[in-house]
């Protein structure tokens, strides 16, 4: 009896295996890619630990140093700023990223009209296909202290003219605000999907309670809403120490290095442009563990508290 339960149970595995056999196919191109773009190339962390020279080739005999170009990173004057600037950047893009593309699709869904609906859809949708190469140019003219509209605008209402890329004071909050306007379509859509898959027996309930259309919301959608809320917030954790290189170099200049300058411009001008392979790899190699910490202990708090899980 046991003998056959067995070949049935292998019979079964194997019929399985072979109806979802192209699913699996399909997914192989882009396993090759990520094998080959993503895994392939952390090979070359072992320059972090080393002084390298690139004449003698990626395996060549590189010189250890262990430790010392990380000791050696940590000490120069602009890491600690650098840090700080990413984190205060990552934390407010991050927060923000949540709460106005959430506060957006609750407003578009009570809007009646289809039409009007689908307009405004695809309006705040589009800036998402936009790269920060093609706005960074159009934000460098619109906030232009001299011929830039925005200034334009204030100087009509009677203000001074702003240096917005220019100066320390606001450069953070203009890089967050560019960033969420560009962003926020995309995560609005996301969370309409989620307020479509509600049951609309649910509201039909509630309204059958004497619940108006902020209790709904509070009571029905919010929580049907949760699961896509924490998936966000559990993916969004990861890029903690992920200002946005970007949007950071297209828009940062010497001026306000001070307010904008992050890890990853860091690494750039350590790397490409100073030629610090070895001090570069270390500050790539530190934020990525740091990032894959953020992301493991959100996980795990997501299945503590919202027992939600993503695999």
């Amino acid at each position: 009896m046991n003998n056959k339960k067995r070949y049935a149970n292998r019979k079964y595995t194997l019929s399985v295996f072979r109806r979802e056999l192209p699913l699996h196919l399909m997914l192989l191109p882009g396993l090759i890619l990520i094998a080959v773009f993503s895994y392939t190339p952390m090979a070359g962390l072992i320059i972090a630990f080393q002084k390298f020279i690139p004449s003698k080739g990626m395996f060549g005999n590189q010189k250890w140093v262990g430790f010392d170009n990380f000791t050696y990173v940590f000490g120069l004057p602009g890491f600690d700023q650098a840090i700080k600037n990413t984190i205060i950047i990552a934390f407010w893009k991050i927060l923000l990223g949540l709460l106005v593309p959430i506060i957006f699709a609750l407003l578009l869904n009570e809007v009646q009209k289809n039409s009007f609906k689908r307009s405004i859809q695809t309006i705040v949708y589009l800036p998402y296909f936009l790269s920060w190469v093609v706005l960074g140019g159009i934000f460098l003219d619109m906030l232009s202290p001299s011929t830039g509209i925005i200034n334009h605008i204030i100087h009509q209402f009677g203000g001074q003219d702003i240096f917005f890329l220019g100066d320390n004071r606001y450069f953070k909050p203009t890089l967050i605000t560019t960033d969420i306007w560009k962003n926020f379509g995309y995560g609005a859509i996301v969370y309409l999907a989620a307020i479509l898959g509600i049951d609309t027996d649910l509201y039909e309930a509630a309204q059958i309670d004497g619940a108006n259309r902020w209790r709904q919301t509070w009571h029905v959608t919010l929580p049907g809403m949760r699961m896509i809320i924490v998936l966000m917030l559990v993916l969004s954790l990861g890029n903690v120490l992920n200002a946005g290189f970007d949007q950071v170099f297209n828009m940062y200049s010497k001026a306000v290095y001070e307010s904008g300058d992050i890890l990853d411009t860091f690494v750039y001008r350590m790397g490409l442009i100073d030629a610090q392979y070895g001090p570069a790899t270390a500050v790539g190699l530190f934020k990525s563990i740091i990032s894959t910490m953020f992301i493991s202990v959100s996980y795990y708090l997501a299945y503590k508290f919202a027992d939600y899980r993503i695999f």
